[in-house]
């Protein structure tokens, strides 16, 4: 399953890994010391697949307090967004410094089909499976499915109705990765002597189908595929049967790709909702990922793994090739290239859809599907530094946050000016809708040509009023700095537009046309230039 070269997205790149975990789970003080170690050693790039509480202040967070430190000494640091979707507000790892990675799928399915019967009228579906292994396709079942009954928990004298037919029922969690309670579930219906089982997934994962090794005859099936065949159990007569057809495959070009996983933590951001988060979005969905030989939860060489840590290292990848190209850009031009390069639309030219198959946000794409080829060439960066971000914790939290935080004595809010959250100097925008016009300002850096145009064109409902000056901005030199500032009211009157308000400055310039996007949010207006 899943054949082919296995490469990184940096396979030049060397690593070096810092175990600050054990079973029984990740200390404060073992992180510290792990994202100590590593800036010791002199990383460019720390991947750290944890995540906190979503409710954490930035100076009682281990993950934000470390990390300042290694952004500060010029290493990025790429983290998971969190595996709390898709609830609202469930994003960790938002701290600025940081790069926040949401989970998307690939266009890749592990085909494996099942066909049901009842008197001459029957259902094929295509499911996903990881384990080849399967009965005989002649070999027929009978189909086991109450609507009184939906989970898969059969207990005492009910495991007795099992055996033999094939069981359909719906999962009774998300499946997190690592989560291991539907495979004990399953291994007792199977114990029990069911032929097989049909997995439905829950209606909160919808089309989003997080696969695991469940062993030979169990086929996972999205919500809607789900419907289907309990529809067609629930309707048909004692004689409905099924059988598993054998051909199993590897798909490839499975569209729509990429869509945003479940379990992809969203925003908005709760400790500081005028920064942005998530950052962008990386495959995270069924990845084919190198693994221990052996550990609790399964051997190696490979697995296939699903969750935002494995979005993050795809983006640490990414990050790497972007240094290496430009080794001397800091870790907030290397995330602004990322953000800004990265793309609004699926392989098939629509908007990028959640796991319902509706059109994504930004709560849950950031700002887009990251776009490799085009990250170390993104025209225009919003640089930040460790001095700039100081001055925004120092709005934020104050002096005693700052010291906890930066653990640098150099860095003293009586010596920083005050940043408010609006003012800091990030790829994305967000402003409060009000009356009221409202101005932010953001500072631009050349790193494309020496000689270019940059002219921004607003896209916007009829319900707000949106000005950007200058409207062109004119760069003479590589490395010039120019500043722009984008003044927001909102009428209000438009209640779709309250709901989602749809706004974009897009990039239009002689020589990179292309880097044209729009953006959306439900929790505000987002200007991702």
């Amino acid at each position: 399953m899943a054949a082919g070269t296995a490469a990184g997205v940096a396979p030049g790149a060397h690593l070096a890994m810092y175990k600050v975990c054990t079973g029984k789970g990740c200390s404060d003080s073992t992180v510290l010391a792990g994202l100590d170690a590593a800036i010791k050693d002199g990383v460019d790039v720390i991947s750290l697949s944890l995540g906190g509480n979503a409710t954490f202040r930035y100076d009682h967070d281990p993950i934000a307090i470390g990390a300042f430190s290694a952004v500060a000494k010029g290493i990025t640091v790429v983290c998971a967004a969190g595996n709390n979707g898709p609830r609202p507000a469930s994003v960790v790892n938002d701290a600025p410094w940081l790069i926040t990675v949401a989970a998307s799928s690939v266009d890749r399915s592990l085909l494996a089909e099942v066909q049901l019967d009842d008197k001459g009228v029957s259902v094929a579906v295509a499911g996903e499976a990881i384990n080849k292994q399967v009965t005989n396709s002649s070999t027929l079942f009978p189909v086991l499915y109450s609507d009184e009954r939906r989970n898969c928990i059969y207990r005492g004298e009910e495991r007795n109705a099992v055996a033999g037919k094939i069981v359909i029922c719906e999962a009774v969690d998300n499946l997190l990765p690592y989560n291991t309670s539907e495979k004990s579930i399953l291994r007792d219906i199977k114990g029990a002597g069911a032929a097989g089982v049909l997995l439905i997934n829950t209606k909160a994962d919808g089309y989003t189908t997080v696969l695991y090794d469940y062993g030979s005859d169990v086929v996972q099936l999205t919500a809607a595929d789900g419907a289907r065949v309990t529809k067609y159990a629930s309707s048909s007569s004692a004689t409905a049967v099924g059988r598993f057809i054998g051909h199993r495959t590897t798909v490839l070009g499975v569209r729509p790709s990429p869509t945003v996983a479940s379990f992809s933590s969203r925003g908005p951001n709760t400790i500081t909702p005028g920064v942005f988060k998530p950052d962008v979005l990386a495959p995270g969905l069924n990845i084919l990922a190198a693994y221990p030989p052996k550990t609790l939860f399964g051997a190696g060489p490979f697995d296939v793994l699903s969750g935002t840590s494995m979005s993050a290292p795809h983006i640490s990848g990414v990050v790497a090739l972007v240094k290496s190209a430009h080794p001397g850009w800091s870790p907030a031009a290397i995330k602004s290239a990322i953000m800004t390069t990265s793309d609004a639309v699926d392989r098939s030219g629509g908007p990028i859809l959640d796991e319902q198959r509706r059109n994504a946000d930004a709560n849950a794409t950031g700002a887009g599907h990251v776009n490799p080829a085009r990250a170390a060439d993104p025209g225009l960066v919003y640089d930040l530094g460790a001095a700039d971000y100081a001055g925004y914790i120092c709005a934020l939290l104050g002096e005693a946050a700052l010291a906890v935080i930066a653990r640098d004595s150099s860095l003293s809010c009586a010596k920083l000016p005050k940043t408010p959250e609006a003012e800091l100097n990030y790829p994305a925008i967000t402003v409060p809708l009000q009356p009221a016009p409202f101005t932010v300002r953001r500072t631009v850096t050349n790193v494309g040509p020496a000689a270019v145009t940059y002219t921004a064109e607003v896209l916007a409902p009829k319900s707000l009023t949106v000005r950007v000056s200058p409207g062109t901005l004119v760069f003479t030199k590589a490395g010039e700095k120019k500043t722009f500032s984008v003044t927001v009211s909102s009428q209000g009157g438009d209640v779709l537009a309250r709901r989602q308000l749809e706004l974009g400055v897009r990039e239009a310039c002689r020589h990179k046309p292309d880097h044209c996007r729009r953006r959306a949010s439900s929790a505000g207006t987002v200007i991702d230039a």
